[in-house]
């Protein structure tokens, strides 16, 4: 098959399927392309939380902007996606955390994000079953915009959006490799043929570097695994997601009562490990029952692996590479993906359309590590 396309997207998870909608809608043809389904990556492994609270600026305006949409999205794209703004309560154990948090507070307020530092006393009042003591916790970050939705329900969203403004999505269909020709991208070879296109777009997640490397282009981007898990539902008791960079966890409470979390293995390697681990259940479950006790005798439903695309500063390359024309990154958001998507594929809709951008990216350029100019992203569980 050859056809020809403005763009050509790799990855249909968030950002592929956002970006489709997007382009789409400026009227640009544009076809999404994956080796599975839509959601089959990260995005349909994650818990769905939308976080604005971090440690460098450009990650914090991108978020809100991120926000902002989410909160008109489910009417812009006629979809319920579950979108709850309960807070993010980032829980600080060390003074060394406590110093850290209130000097990004201050960066963060300066910014509009109506963010505050809560005591131990108001912790446990606006969540009395944490043990606030047991763990050990002198008080913690609060943001009450920040919020979760519905992974799936969102990216569904956004990829019927898509195809009733004419964009095609070609699953089960894995790109073979990104083709170039005379330092332009003229489309991409897969095992249904060639499909020609001026722009080519990487969304592939944790496959994103592979496909790089078929147009000739490093990036540094790694895979990491990150396991995660539900329970049986459980009456309602918790508003916000919980987290913690000091122990690596975090957990919220779905809409029909589930708890989901998760818990990072520091000493994971990189790599391609979907499976689960009874390391994790253990860990996890000690975890969530020191921070909730009542928990203790909650069943355990289910637990997955995803994938994170892991850059070695913890921020994401979105844009133009300088040596393949018209090969746009998006990609590398270490776990973070899915609540920077809609944003970002509003932007990278804007780059290819030649609009003006929303917001700078300039800071998300691959350019900067070969400049050596990288500050790396604190605020990450994992």
């Amino acid at each position: 098959m050859t056809e020809r396309l403005d763009v050509a997207v790799v990855g249909a998870g968030i950002i592929g399927s956002a970006t489709a909608y997007y382009l789409a809608a400026r009227g640009l043809s544009v076809a999404v392309f994956d080796r599975e389904y839509v959601t089959a990556g990260a995005t349909g492994r994650c818990p769905g939380g939308i976080r604005q609270q971090w440690s460098t600026e450009d990650n914090v305006r991108l978020m809100m902007k991120s926000v902002e949409i989410y909160e008109g999205l489910s009417e812009e794209l006629g979809a319920e996606i579950d979108f709850h703004q309960g807070g993010y309560l980032i829980v600080a154990k060390t003074e060394e955390e406590r110093r850290r948090f209130e000097d990004q507070m201050r960066m963060q307020r300066s910014l509009g994000l109506p963010v505050r530092w809560l005591e131990p006393g108001e912790i446990k009042e606006m969540v009395p079953q944490l043990d606030v003591e047991g763990i050990g916790a002198i008080g913690a970050a609060w943001n009450p915009t920040d919020g979760y939705a519905n992974p799936f329900k969102v990216t569904y969203a956004f990829a019927s959006a898509a195809r009733r403004l004419g964009a095609e999505f070609h699953l089960f269909t894995p790109v073979r490799r990104v083709v170039v020709e005379g330092g332009s991208v003229s489309g991409v070879e897969t095992d249904k043929g060639f499909f020609g296109a001026e722009f080519v777009v990487n969304s592939a997640g944790a496959w994103s570097r592979e496909i790089a490397e078929t147009a000739g282009v490093s990036l540094p981007n790694r895979p990491y695994r990150h396991e995660i898990l539900a329970t049986e539902p459980v009456r309602r008791f918790l508003e916000p997601m919980v987290i913690s960079f000091h122990d690596n966890v975090y957990f919220r409470q779905s809409h029909a009562g589930a708890i989901l979390g998760g818990w990072g293995d520091p000493n994971e390697p990189p790599g391609y490990n979907l499976s689960s681990s009874p390391k994790f259940l253990g860990r996890f479950s000690r975890l969530l029952i020191s921070y909730v006790p009542g928990l203790r005798s909650v069943r355990v439903v289910r637990q997955w692996a995803g994938l994170y695309d892991v850059t070695p500063d913890a921020k994401q390359i979105v844009g133009e590479v300088p040596e393949v024309a018209g090969f746009i990154q998006a990609n590398g958001f270490s776990g973070h993906g899915f609540m920077a998507g809609p944003i970002t594929a509003k932007l990278v809709a804007q780059l290819i359309s030649g609009e003006p951008l929303d917001l700078p990216i300039e800071g998300f350029s691959i350019e900067r590590f070969r400049r050596g100019e990288t500050g790396r992203e604190a605020s990450v569980v994992g």
